[in-house]
């Protein structure tokens, strides 16, 4: 992996402010609107790139889901899903498409496999995917050394919600 990515030039700087905005935007509305706070429980799968939201047990919300990477603590590095040949491929949605963005615009980090671990950098990574694939959400999760990071899609309330 390169560390030395060549990322904080001004289109960069850009394309990220912009997927920021967006992305703090949708995530709010996806929480307020759904009701995703307080007491409420959550199941996913890679094998079949589902999440469902519950409460009490019932299901109110279900959405598709888009690997976009990983962060391995040990190795401090990040792995974009694209370059992850282990994963399920109904995980990988349009991903390849954050790698064409990336290829495209010049943007190392979107185009190269993985690099050097940087909080800063895997936000902005994550929101900018998310911007490409018009992505609902974004959502982690932690497990032992790895971090898993999704896009949330096409989130549908369950017929007890409507």
């Amino acid at each position: 992996m390169d560390d030395q990515l060549k990322h904080d030039h001004s289109g960069w700087d850009e394309v990220v402010l912009a997927a920021r905005e967006r992305a703090r935007a949708r995530q709010a509305l996806m929480v307020e609107r759904f009701g995703l706070s307080g007491d409420v429980q959550y199941q996913w799968s890679m094998d079949d790139a589902q999440i469902t939201w519950s409460r009490d047990g019932k299901v109110f919300l279900t959405g598709r889901l888009t690997m976009i990477g990983s962060v391995s603590f040990s190795q401090q590095s990040w792995l974009w899903s694209w370059a992850n040949e282990s994963l399920p491929a109904a995980v990988l949605g349009d991903i390849t498409f954050v790698r064409q963005f990336g290829e495209e615009n010049d943007y190392p980090v979107l185009s190269r496999p993985g690099f050097k671990y940087d909080p800063e950098l895997v936000a902005e990574a994550r929101m900018v995917a998310a911007s490409v694939l018009d992505a609902e959400g974004l959502w982690a999760e932690s497990m032992d050394d790895v971090q898993l990071h999704f896009l949330v899609h096409d989130l549908v309330l369950t017929a007890e919600r409507l």
